[in-house]
């Protein structure tokens, strides 16, 4: 099974309404008044990261992608839970740990540890409250609404050509920076949000299908790192941008650039007036 195949099959499981029927990037769970917000990534050493990486980045990177997975819900961070794979160079993987949750005021709650042979494998959940409610669902996307993105897509891909230098790409790669606060600003603002992990093209495609809706995007509008790779920019993903769809007319609190324009066309993306009918090689699929 791929990614999307396997999640499908879950549906059947996560009949609750916290789960959003999977279709988001985090669970929103009422308690005592309150919405929490909850997520879990994986990161596999070869796949996610480079066999040889630093861990106090893959550390860093953990967190963070967990963390921008609560901002696209405008979620405050409250704690995370580490899986660690015990290996070399684990005072590293503590000292990248040590700095993004300081970074990011995020508690250390628990988590849990294991000793293998083969790759090594870490996981990362979050726990986050809901600073607007609803919290922001992909599914809310309405015709005629604008869709906008915040950033520059592409960096982090050129930054894995750009190793060690330090240079703003370089560490757009190994050390994303969600964007929290921005996410916090946006959430009484959007009609839906999520997360860019996997390519603008892939999960505007992914939000059109949430959503009911067609997203129609102009590539000329989208800010991207290297004009002359526009299209591996929007496909390779790792940028952890906000993508969201608000009112044509509302006045947002952030800067973000409008790429399109969310229409009453069949449900999908189109790009430049091209329809893709699935989202075969629009980003990064497992």
């Amino acid at each position: 099974m791929n990614e999307s195949a396997f999640v499908a099959a879950l549906k059947a499981l996560a009949d609750t309404p916290a789960a959003r029927g999977l279709e988001d990037d985090a669970a929103v769970l009422s308690v005592g008044g309150q919405q929490l917000v909850l997520t879990h990534d994986t990161l596999v050493e070869g796949v996610h990261v480079r066999a040889d990486e630093d861990l106090a980045d893959v550390a860093w990177k953990l967190v963070a992608v967990n963390l921008s997975d609560l901002a696209a819900k405008g979620a405050r961070p409250l704690g995370v839970l580490v899986s660690h794979m015990l290996g070399d160079s684990d005072a590293r993987f503590i000292e990248g740990l040590r700095e993004i949750l300081g970074e990011y005021d995020v508690a250390l709650l628990g988590g849990d540890t294991v000793r293998a042979e083969g790759r090594r494998v870490w996981g990362c959940t979050a726990v986050g409250k809901a600073t607007h409610t609803p919290a922001p669902d992909r599914r809310g996307a309405r015709a005629g609404d604008a869709v906008f993105v915040t950033g520059t897509l592409g960096y982090a891909m050129l930054g894995l050509g750009d190793r060690a230098s330090g240079s703003r790409a370089d560490l757009a790669y190994r050390r994303p920076r969600p964007l929290v606060a921005e996410g916090i600003a946006l959430a009484p603002h959007v009609t839906a949000m999520m997360d860019v992990s996997d390519g603008l093209l892939l999960d505007a495609w992914r939000l059109a299908h949430a959503s009911g809706v067609e997203l129609a995007l102009d590539s000329a509008q989208v800010p991207v790192a290297d004009p002359q790779k526009a299209g591996e920019c929007m496909r390779w993903g790792d940028d952890y941008q906000l993508l969201f769809t608000a009112p044509a007319d509302a006045a947002l609190p952030i800067a973000a650039a409008r790429v399109g324009t969310v229409t009453g066309g069949p449900t999908g993306l189109s790009l430049d007036g091209k329809i893709f009918p699935d989202a075969e090689g629009l980003g990064y699929r497992h």
